[in-house]
């Protein structure tokens, strides 16, 4: 969504008008800072997803990217999800809604929701995967107001949030609160998730990241102030921290809870499905006095690992059927990182590839040639660099009709002889 949002950032347009107005430009520097970002955020969101061939036969796949085809199953009948290869390969010309990942989710194309449409990478497919959950997404509709994204009649900037649990997307400004600075936070639960996971009320006081709230005196001005919890607050959540942390020392508890998140690029760490702990953590968390609003919740990088895995706790888990919020390799965040690690492995250097097919002599003759192209293309860009001008069409098209007439003399010039 955020990404979908950047998109619309652009260049000054020209002074001109008429037929003699001037194209927007923009420098090369420009250029290529933006080509990397956009190719560094395809990387994260497709990396981790096989563009070639249908997920299908992988089961329910723990997170990956979906497309709901409005083409082939628009409002009315029934919602059904693609996985990317099948975007591509089957979809390549309908009207797709980029549902960004979703978690736990099997490949419907080509099953029963389609009517006209067979799958061409995995045509045996079962009839309806009954596993599979959908939402208003899959009819390019979010938010608790049902609108689509981008919306063309909404004119408010506002940044679009995914929840970690329903995984709808939500206006900042339809959560209850003012969310935090982005960066202040990695997940939110939604309000209709919180009352669906009252337990996490109780972690809230602790470990949520407090959000953004308008003084009702400023809020004509736009003013927005961070709210702090009070100075009993604040002693009373300093004196909890101070005694879990020493509880912990004692009974030696699992290392697990300590270890980094995701987020600093260490490895998931295996699911808890036991529990080691004497003691009911949410217990003791919900003995003493919390919070309860009806607003959603901000939580910063690590706050799953402090999460109870007692079996009792596991049990509610099952039951509410959030069992994934225990496991750290669920998120978007582990699931991006993970694709950006297999993308930066499998990526090959076309010349290498190149080099490899061929002979010792013709490598040479390659190298010689590419590094002859790299010294004079660098040379000749460094001269629009230094005088702080744009490299036009134009510009590129001019050096490589000289670079090819210069090679033309060399070879001309050359003689060959057979020993």
């Amino acid at each position: 969504m955020e990404a979908a949002a950047a998109a619309a950032a652009g260049a000054e347009p020209g002074s001109g008008c008429g037929g003699g107005a001037e194209e927007p430009v923009v420098s090369l520097a420009e250029v290529l800072a933006e080509n990397e970002e956009l190719e560094k955020e395809a990387r994260a969101v497709l990396g981790g997803s096989d563009h070639e061939r249908c997920s299908y036969s992988q089961g329910a796949v723990k997170r990956q990217a979906l497309y709901a085809c409005s083409t082939c199953t628009p409002p009315g009948a029934e919602p059904a999800g693609i996985c990317l290869a099948c975007s591509y390969e089957c979809h390549g010309t309908h009207r797709l809604f980029e549902l960004y990942t979703k978690r736990n989710f099997r490949c419907d194309c080509g099953n029963s929701k389609f009517k006209n449409l067979q799958c061409k990478l995995f045509p045996e497919k079962g009839k309806v995967n009954s596993g599979n959950k959908y939402n208003d997404n899959f009819y390019g509709l979010y938010c608790t107001c049902k609108r689509p994204y981008p919306d063309p009649e909404d004119e408010i900037p506002d940044e679009m949030i995914q929840c970690i649990v329903c995984e709808d997307w939500f206006h900042g400004r339809h959560l209850g609160a003012v969310p935090p600075e982005s960066g202040d936070f990695h997940e939110m639960v939604c309000q209709a998730c919180m009352n669906h996971c009252h337990f996490l009320w109780a972690y809230a006081s602790q470990l949520a990241v407090p959000a953004l709230t308008k003084v009702n005196s400023l809020e004509d001005e736009g003013i927005v102030l961070k709210v702090e919890e009070s100075e009993e607050q604040k002693k009373e959540i300093k004196k909890e921290s101070e005694v879990e942390h020493q509880e912990t020392k004692e009974e030696k508890q699992v290392e697990q809870f300590n270890e980094p998140s995701t987020s600093s690029g260490s490895a998931c760490p295996e699911v808890v499905t036991k529990s080691e702990e004497p003691v009911c953590k949410l217990k003791e968390l919900q003995s003493k006095e919390f919070l309860k609003k009806d607003t959603a919740t901000f939580w910063p990088s690590n706050w799953r690992s402090k999460l109870c895995t007692c079996e009792d706790c596991l049990k509610m888990y099952s039951e509410l059927e959030v069992q994934f919020l225990t496991d750290e390799c669920d998120t978007v965040l582990a699931y991006e990182n993970k694709g950006t690690s297999d993308q930066e492995t499998e990526r090959r250097d076309p010349l290498m590839d190149t080099l490899n097919s061929m002979n010792r002599v013709q490598q040479v003759e390659l190298i010689c040639e590419y590094n002859d192209l790299k010294t004079e293309l660098t040379d000749y860009l460094r001269r629009f660099a230094d005088e702080g001008t744009v490299v036009k069409r134009e510009d590129i098209q001019h050096f490589f009709e000289e670079f090819q007439s210069r090679k033309r003399r060399r070879t001309n010039r050359m003689q060959y002889y057979c020993s």
